[in-house]
């Protein structure tokens, strides 16, 4: 049998349907970022990141690069297996305390990544609650959705941030049924905020638990940097607050903080969590130091927050089709995933900008977009120039200006 064939019949429907994905070949430059080396087909060339999810630079950061380098040392590369087998090394049990300490929780559990976290963390908790009914927000993170779908539990997809919807399944289910609310904190392909005190009420009024992921609002949001959650002072209101290490503070892996017996739970049972590798203690230890550093620093937050509005302000000045958003995400509308591709792909080839298209499935078709994060480290000559590189692709594909799209609609 030519099992080739159905690798390439799967692999030739995405390049039907233009979902086909290349990854640029990439080499950050520590002390410079957001610069970035290209390695094209033609030879390295500069280039600048606009979509890394590195929001505040600090993967480069002094601290969390000498308490990496440190750790690597002093204990060497690896964790030496699961934490069962392994123990679990130092650096991840002061980790786990720090995080904990973050959110105002009683524990945490660290995962390898915020995917893992999301997919064993909520498949766990709903196997451990007897015929639990998850009510998940329609616009969740793919993880979350392998979370519910592993949980094999009966789910109900409420409305995107609608509590009037969410609402209603709650007031459907039966009162004693246990249930658990899921929904992420600020989404990040169109930078919308969920309304955690009214998701919140809900839950205290019908009896269920609350999960909120914070992945994207982590070290960025909140006078710690505890997220969305500690901004609006909706922490200590959520029982599992899930978020990652990977963004915000520019390392790698997930968790999920809540109580000590739920975690405790979670940490008994989650396949995901005993039977994988734990994080190495480098990774622990610089993880541990760019939280630290971001509970009491208000320069990159507040950095990162002008930089935000100043590319906003100077997109829109240009007419170009920025998407409303109350936060650091700036999406700019393009609604046609090949001139998606193709534009990133200009940008990239003549001006030395980097911006990865995002087109089906992770947003709906139509709505593809070229979404930019701007970091503190974007100073205003590089966003000057962004937004003109943006205009002459604009101006090269035909795309729609801000005026024509909105006469369109």
């Amino acid at each position: 049998m030519d099992y080739n064939r159905f690798f390439d019949a799967a692999l030739n429907q995405l390049y039907r349907e233009r979902r086909y994905r290349v990854f640029a070949d990439l080499e950050r430059l520590a002390g410079r970022f957001p610069h970035a080396i290209w390695h094209s087909s033609d030879g390295p060339r500069e280039v600048v990141i606009w979509c890394s999810n590195d929001y505040l630079g600090m993967a480069q950061h002094p601290k969390v690069v000498g308490a990496m380098v440190d750790a690597a040392t002093r204990m060497g590369t690896g964790a030496g297996g699961t934490r069962n087998i392994a123990g679990t090394n130092h650096p991840l049990t002061v980790l786990e305390q720090e995080l904990a300490a973050l959110h105002g929780k009683e524990a945490s559990l660290v995962f390898t990544s915020g995917y893992v976290s999301n997919e064993t963390g909520i498949a766990t908790i709903a196997k451990l609650l007897p015929n639990c009914l998850l009510l998940s927000d329609g616009l969740n993170h793919n993880s979350m959705i392998e979370g519910v779908r592993k949980s094999g539990m009966e789910k109900r997809i409420w409305r995107h941030n609608d509590v009037v919807h969410l609402e209603e399944l709650l007031r459907a289910a039966d009162p004693d049924r246990p249930k658990l609310i899921l929904c992420e904190s600020l989404y990040s392909m169109d930078g919308d905020v969920a309304p955690l005190h009214r998701i919140c009420d809900l839950a205290e009024r019908y009896g269920a638990l609350t999960y909120v992921d914070e992945v994207h609002a982590v070290g960025m949001y909140g006078a710690h940097g505890g997220g969305i959650s500690e901004r609006d002072g909706a922490a200590h209101r959520i029982d599992i607050l899930e978020g990652t290490l990977a963004k915000a503070f520019g390392c790698l892996g997930g968790y999920i903080a809540a109580n000590a017996n739920l975690i405790d739970a979670v940490r008994s049972y989650a396949p995901g969590f005993i039977f994988t590798t734990a994080l190495p203690p480098a990774i622990c230890a610089a993880a541990t130091a760019a939280i630290r550093h971001l509970k009491t620093s208000q320069w990159e937050r507040e950095r990162h927050q002008d930089r935000a509005a100043r590319l906003k302000a100077v997109l829109n000045a240009a007419r170009l089709p920025v998407m409303p958003s109350d936060t650091h995400i700036v999406p700019v509308h393009v609604g046609d995933p090949e001139k998606c591709k193709r534009a990133s792909d200009l940008l990239l080839s003549e001006h030395g900008i980097y911006i990865q298209p995002i087109n089906y499935p992770t947003v709906p078709r139509g709505l593809e977009r070229l979404r930019i994060t701007p970091s503190p480290y974007h100073d205003d000559a590089l966003i000057d120039r962004l937004a003109e590189a943006l205009v002459d692709v604009w101006d090269q594909l035909g795309l729609p200006r801000q005026a024509d799209r909105l006469a369109a609609e």
